[in-house]
């Protein structure tokens, strides 16, 4: 799929019947600011079935059923930040996650 910026495509695909749009437009929030130079685009997929699953570029990094869970912030920017940006530091959310 060709982007009008460069950079990869994240989607957070989400269980409308859980009402978890909350959570999936706060987490896209968040990627955004943290990674607008990054980020070509943060897609809100509707879907239903308990799913809460993030991907960038059709490539899963997080999926609630196989991981038991919402990611917590942090991790969740760590993830992303691992294929977007590996070099940069995520500042205090890479030092809490290294004690």
């Amino acid at each position: 799929m060709a982007h009008d910026r460069g950079g990869p495509r994240l989607e957070i695909k989400y269980c409308t019947q859980c009402r978890w749009l909350l959570r999936a437009a706060w987490m896209a929030q968040e990627l955004l600011m943290t990674f607008e130079a990054e980020l070509a685009e943060v897609a809100l997929v509707p879907a239903t079935g308990g799913v809460f699953r993030i991907s960038i570029d059709d490539d899963q990094i997080w999926d609630r059923a196989e991981q038991g869970g919402f990611p917590e912030l942090s991790r969740l920017k760590q993830l992303v930040r691992d294929r977007v940006a590996p070099e940069r530091d995520l500042g205090h959310s890479d030092r809490r996650a290294q004690r």
